[in-house]
């Protein structure tokens, strides 16, 4: 098996190579904005590429993108060198897609957050309000003065999403509630500003806020660093958090974007992949809140009852959580 060569973008194109494999079967995935070390949405369809890997042996293709004219020239020449499966992550992805997927028509596009509807692309779509409404139950249990935060990072209507389904979650538990929120911007660089991502934490806590939770890619980092310095609460997104401040960390909002990449690569070796719309939520274990040794101290059994409760509700249908994108 040959080794990945390094993707560089020199001055009129972008160089690429695919891994070779006894199969000929060469997946690759495109990361967005914030890197595939962006502790965040990235890291999880890593972990999910470096999974299938490490099953495997079999090496994928990677391009991280720094920014957005990238987007339609990185998923053409992985297409073009060959790549069997090729996972597009984030909803900025979608328009480049479209454009792609049409040139290579024998090629399996997968896009992550968004949907292109063509006979070679499969588009999965997350529950992410189902999600956050847990943690915004529990954000309003852990809560002692009534009053939450949420940071979101790019202002579109995916992170909305988000923001609807945790302040549904928070007035589940308490309806008096009041739930601050804020965006960090309305460009890409929304994704990746800590600073940024501190500041406006550190604005919700002043106004009373003890719990904040951050759907905002690597700005996160800034809040969840906000949090512990003020000797408050945050929550994670997309990856498993807990870890980054033990003690500060009430829970995070999982989505599993590993799987879906870890998944999409099985399949598509296998011979199984399908294209179309997969949507997925609580009930396929695709979003979910992040129980583990970080935390546990911090979420008490009475707590961890109820929200097991809601989400079971949830699934069958007893509670709706709104889709703020929904039609």
């Amino acid at each position: 098996m040959k080794s990945w060569l390094t993707s560089a973008l020199c001055a009129t194109a972008l160089l690429f190579a695919l891994p070779a494999t006894a199969q000929q079967f060469n997946p690759a995935i495109i990361f967005d904005m914030g890197g595939k070390f962006d502790k965040s949405f990235n890291q999880s369809a890593y972990e999910g590429a470096e999974q299938f890997k490490k099953e495997t042996g079999i090496a994928y293709g990677e391009f991280e993108i720094t920014n957005a004219a990238q987007r339609e020239q990185a998923l053409r020449n992985l297409a073009r060198r060959g790549a069997s499966v090729l996972v597009a992550v984030g909803f900025a992805q979608a328009s480049s897609m479209e454009i792609v997927a049409k040139e290579f028509p024998q090629t399996k596009f997968v896009l992550i957050d968004a949907v292109v509807d063509l006979p070679n692309v499969q588009s999965i779509i997350y529950r992410e309000h189902e999600g956050s409404f847990l943690v915004g139950m529990l954000a309003a249990l852990a809560s002692k003065t009534g009053k939450v935060g949420f940071v979101g990072g790019m202002d579109i209507p995916l992170i909305r999403k988000f923001a609807k389904g945790y302040e549904e979650g928070v007035k589940y538990v308490k309806p008096d509630a009041e739930v601050f929120q804020n965006m960090t911007g309305t460009t890409p660089s929304a994704w990746n500003d800590p600073t940024r991502g501190g500041e406006l934490a550190k604005s919700q806590f002043a106004r009373g806020a003890d719990v904040v939770y951050a759907a905002a890619g690597g700005t996160g980092v800034g809040v969840y660093q906000a949090a512990k310095d003020s000797g408050k609460f945050a929550i994670g997104v997309d990856s498993n958090q807990n870890y980054l401040h033990p003690g500060t960390m009430l829970t995070s909002m999982i989505k599993r974007v590993d799987l879906a990449v870890y998944e999409t690569f099985k399949a598509a070796r296998g011979g199984t992949w399908k294209p179309g719309l997969q949507v997925i939520g609580l009930k396929e274990n695709a979003v979910d809140f992040a129980l583990d040794d970080y935390n546990r101290k911090l979420i008490t059994a009475e707590m961890e009852a109820k929200v097991k409760q809601a989400k079971a509700d949830i699934i069958a249908g007893k509670i709706k959580v709104t889709d703020a994108m929904a039609k």
